[in-house]
């Protein structure tokens, strides 16, 4: 498991990424699934980073670790700003065109559907979100005589 904490500003999505990645990599994880998670942080991140703690700016962490059984990547996404649950955010209605449909609520919605699972809860004066995304095993590496 890795942890970065960096203020809560758009101009961190990228270095989060990279840290991420750079872990991700390490830990052998398919490039498919590196890419989800890239997508979830710029969704999830760019978020706190734009209504935590607007117009202020403080502290956000990112915790990262691959587990097993079943292999799966697990992010979680922490701040101290406002108490919000993006999960309770009803679903936009994806069958309207882009004119149609109230604005915002796409994000999160994005991150459900690409990860087996999302959750938050709001401890300690934190709001705590987390997502996991399964990837299957680790390859056999034992040795054939």
């Amino acid at each position: 498991m890795k942890e970065l904490s960096v203020d809560a500003v758009v101009a961190n999505i990228e270095p989060v990424t990279e840290f991420v990645n750079q872990y991700l990599e390490e830990q052998g994880c398919p490039m498919k699934v590196q890419m989800l998670m890239d997508i979830a942080i710029d969704e999830l991140f760019g978020n706190i980073a734009h209504y935590a703690y607007h117009p202020e700016v403080g502290p956000a962490t990112v915790r990262v670790e691959v587990t097993e059984p079943p292999l799966s990547v697990i992010l979680t996404l922490m701040d101290n700003g406002v108490p919000y649950d993006p999960l309770r955010a009803e679903d936009p209605d994806t069958t309207l065109s882009a004119d149609e449909r109230a604005f915002g609520g796409l994000g999160i919605y994005t991150v459900k559907k690409l990860m087996d699972d999302v959750s938050y809860e709001y401890r300690d004066g934190k709001n705590i979100l987390r997502i996991r995304k399964s990837y299957g095993r680790r390859p056999n590496h034992e040795a054939t005589e």
